[in-house]
């Protein structure tokens, strides 16, 4: 059985997060941004998943005011469909409700079918467009919230 873990990230995980970036998005996050994030921003809340030590999977928000933005999440795609999205959403979700959050957010592209569904499986609906949102086609985002009561 494999060792699954969710924990807070650690700048000696940045490299293992670029790799999961390159395999996932078109225009990845840079090294400089991660360490960015993990260093200098105070709002920043960063998660990795580990299976048998390697890190697979990690996930994103800032928490400002009474909002978490999530800002990415991203699974390696030989462990996709393990169910590792919902662990870094459960674990971002977990983390939210320790404070006094409202409401989380995120965009999601409309053509990215399975995000969608691992979001609203987590109470996630939509609630908006933001036209031509992505750099690299131009696609627009779908901007789904989560309230907390």
């Amino acid at each position: 059985m494999d060792s699954v873990i969710v924990r807070k990230m650690k700048i000696s995980d940045i490299d293992s997060v670029i790799d999961i970036e390159k395999n996932s998005f078109p225009i990845p996050w840079t090294k400089g941004a991660f360490m960015s994030e993990l260093k200098g921003n105070m709002f920043a809340r960063y998660c990795v998943v580990e299976i048998d030590g390697k890190v697979v999977g990690y996930g994103g928000m800032w928490l400002i005011m009474d909002e978490a933005h999530i800002t990415n999440i991203a699974v390696l795609p030989e462990y996709r469909g393990r169910g590792i999205g919902k662990k870094i959403m459960g674990a971002m979700i977990r983390e939210v409700l320790k404070t006094n959050i409202r409401g989380m957010t995120l965009e999601v592209r409309p053509s990215n079918t399975v995000a969608r569904a691992l979001y609203k499986g987590f109470g996630f609906v939509p609630c908006g467009i933001r036209p031509e949102y992505y750099h690299d086609n131009r696609e627009d985002a779908i901007i789904m919230w989560k309230e907390f009561s």
